[in-house]
């Protein structure tokens, strides 16, 4: 592929200028560097997150720690609860957070 010289790249300058219009080629380059931008910065944060990551896992297999003890769920107290019943309160518990996560939710 030959490479670019100064009167094509010229060239390809004033399709563009034609095509997109002097406004808007200046918006279009900003958020193109801002995309850049942002693309960048997370490939360095995984990056970051593997190199960190790596020994940290090993230290974690050495050292293993006791999970937290889940908490009950709450049954009748005469009686221990069906499953039925049990996935019922959890229902009804998810349909209380998810309320609660809208009515939190700015609109």
């Amino acid at each position: 592929m030959p490479n670019l010289g100064p009167t094509e790249l010229i060239i390809i300058g004033v399709i563009l200028i034609l095509l997109f219009g002097a406004k808007k080629l200046p918006d279009a380059a900003r958020g193109l560097g801002r995309s850049l931008r942002i693309f960048k910065a997370e490939t360095s944060k995984l990056r970051d997150d593997d190199e960190a990551g790596a020994p940290a896992a090993t230290v974690v297999q050495a050292q293993p720690q006791a999970a937290p003890a889940p908490q009950p769920l709450p049954t009748a107290p005469a009686a221990q609860a069906s499953v039925e019943e049990q996935a019922r309160a959890l229902e009804e518990q998810a349909a209380k957070l998810r309320a609660q996560a809208g009515a939190a939710k700015p609109q």
